[in-house]
């Protein structure tokens, strides 16, 4: 059975008592830091549980403080915070859910409940049937329509949507508005700009001549479902797939101001306004105007803003290098006085993880490699799945073999292209590798991944992938934690011991960029980016269209501030090559030595090991 971890519990509690907060009116400050809280617990590689008696420890943790810190070791001694115990008893238990959902913000909610009697999502379907929700202010027949749609919305959609799923909607609309004479400028904004591996819905921001034939244009596409609001400065649609769509429709001029501010996050636009504040400056989606503490809003009163056109002159009208969308988050992005210098799809020059019909892949070796080629790729590797990979008609040794000499064949006579004989090999429960040793090391590239077990405590799981990673002829570990976003949880690892075993052993950590994994998650490739961990970005291709999943894995590598130095897909093929050949003649010697001198011919070094 899978432990949930502490991280993951914790992150839950503080992100319920900040929800609490905002229903009871509490202080806003109070509640930025609560979020700031369940945000860093999210983001944290290493499990608190460890640090119950380090609390100093704890507090150094940016985001987290002293009486943060408190709570923290309250829980991981008690298995409860007291503080949460008392936010809840002060509202209906069921009031959280309420709050989930979707256009229901907490002074709605708050109003529900003092004023309808609204306690749980069985009450508010209550007051919907029997129409005294109506009678309610700011209640009118068009907002309580939007209710009672969300909520069925909600019981037909139990989870958000993926990267990969979202962002062809938003390129094809985007490709519809832009068809037209009377835009100026369209893109999309929030958190899929942000490269987030799941999306609540889709934000798109526009500039036109016409703001009503723009949103028209919009609500009239084929694939809407529903109208749900039509104007001249916003429209909401709702797709035939179920999803919502945003249009938000500005003045061109104020363009930048507005794709800064919707496209976050919360977090990111609030530092930025609090620091044109020191400055001397106010910031909306407007503009960024100069502040003469008058409190109404400045663009009302026909003040001109200092920047607001383009987001890199807001930036730089307050003394930042213009921040990548992917890094918005409020990490520490704005303390940056130069931005480094991101990977890019365009850096990616080899894919080190791809799949053949030898086991699960649909393109023959010719094939698999003439896409790389077409995709101006330096190299492709060839890794299909190990013998315990049943369902994926894995290898046996026997036919692996066989399968490294046709490659060989296939490298031999094929041009323009270096094709590498690899495997993805499954990391065993215990950490132990699915081929003995002299095999593995007739291979130009090993990928290492975890594919059962994924429920394994812990500790446990983090044992099994430093063992993996520690081998010595191990060059990626793939998919790290085998999760499946909104499908499955996969492994909980302390990656920081993962980590640190990677930058020890030069073996390089896989973002595998199927927008159904993206496993490094992004907090995870920021902390191998702070240690100085190698780091792979892999489609994990099984057919053609699979290597269009590379930008996800891309955005994913922003997130977590890679640059191309870092990253083994970006390095020129001599480069490449000197890094899998040095796990190669140098780590065989060290197996055997390793064994004691012991490996003997039909005995590998890791049954030697296993025999000692």
């Amino acid at each position: 059975m899978c432990i949930m971890s502490s991280n993951a519990e914790l992150a839950r509690l503080f992100t319920e008592m900040a929800a609490v907060m905002e229903l009871t009116g509490e202080n806003p400050f109070r509640i930025r830091a609560t979020e700031k809280v369940a945000r860093t617990l999210e983001d944290l590689t290493l499990d608190v549980s460890t640090l119950v008696d380090e609390p100093k420890r704890l507090v150094a943790i940016e985001g987290i403080g002293e009486g943060s810190a408190q709570r923290i070791v309250e829980f991981l001694r008690t298995g409860r915070i007291a503080e949460h115990d008392e936010l809840l008893a002060k509202v209906p238990k069921g009031l959280l859910a309420v709050l989930g959902v979707p256009g229901l913000g907490p002074k709605t909610v708050k109003l529900l409940w003092e004023k309808g009697g609204v306690t749980d999502l069985a009450s508010l379907k209550e007051a919907l049937d029997s129409g005294t929700i109506e009678k309610l202010p700011r209640m009118g027949e068009k907002t309580v329509q939007n209710i009672r749609e969300s909520l069925d919305f909600m019981s037909k959609s139990s989870s958000r949507m993926r990267l990969g799923e979202a962002m062809p909607l938003a390129e094809e609309i985007v490709a519809h508005l832009s068809a037209s004479a009377n835009v100026e400028r369209v893109d999309f904004a929030g958190s899929l700009r942000r490269g987030r591996e799941t999306i609540g819905d889709i934000d798109i921001l526009a500039s036109a001549k016409r703001p009503s034939a723009a949103s028209k244009a919009f609500t009239s596409m084929g694939d809407v479902q529903k109208v749900l609001a039509s104007g001249e400065t916003k429209s909401s649609v709702r797709l035939k797939s179920g999803v919502q769509v945003d249009l938000r429709l500005v003045d061109d001029e104020a363009f930048g101001a507005a794709l800064l501010y919707f496209t976050g996050s919360k977090e990111h636009n609030v530092a930025l306004r609090e620091l044109a504040v020191r400055k001397g400056y106010r910031l909306n989606e407007y503009g960024l105007f100069p502040d003469d503490d008058d409190p109404s809003p400045p663009q009302s009163r026909g003040v001109r803003p200092v920047a607001a056109a383009k987001e890199e002159d807001i930036y730089r009208k307050l003394g930042l290098p213009w921040c990548p969308p992917e890094m918005r988050e409020d990490r520490g992005e704005l303390a940056l006085k130069k931005i480094p210098k991101l990977i890019e799809l365009d850096d990616i020059k080899c894919e080190l993880h791809a799949h053949t019909t030898a086991s699960d892949g649909r393109l023959s070796i010719e094939e698999l490699a003439a896409e790389a080629k077409r995709r101006g790729f330096h190299t492709i590797a060839v890794t299909d799945h190990s013998r315990s990979s049943v369902q994926a008609n894995g290898l046996s040794p026997e036919r692996l073999r066989e399968h490294i000499e046709e490659i060989r064949r296939v490298a031999a006579r094929t041009k323009g292209i270096a094709i590498l004989a690899g495997s993805e090999v499954d990391i065993h429960a215990d950490g132990s590798l699915d081929y003995d040793d002299d095999l593995l090391a007739e291979l130009d590239i090993v990928v290492a991944s975890p594919h059962a077990s994924l429920r394994q405590e812990p500790a446990k799981a983090t044992d099994r992938l430093v063992r993996a990673v520690k081998h010595p002829l191990v060059h990626i570990l793939g998919h790290p934690t085998g999760r499946l976003i909104n499908a499955r949880e996969g492994l909980h690892p302390d990656m920081d011991k993962v980590i640190a075993a990677a930058v020890a052993s030069n073996t390089a950590l896989e973002i595998n960029a199927n927008y159904l994994r993206l496993d490094l998650r992004d907090h995870h490739v920021r902390s191998a980016v702070d240690a100085g961990a190698l780091v792979a970005i892999n489609t994990d291709a099984h057919s053609t269209d699979h290597f269009d999943f590379l930008r996800y894995g891309v955005m994913t590598a922003r997130r977590g501030w890679l640059t191309g130095e870092r990253c083994v897909n970006a390095w020129s093929s001599t480069r490449l090559r000197e890094w899998l050949e040095s796990k190669r003649p140098s780590a065989r010697s060290r197996t055997v030595a390793a064994a004691g001198g012991s490996a003997k011919k039909g005995r590998s070094p890791r049954k030697a090991r296993a025999d000692r």
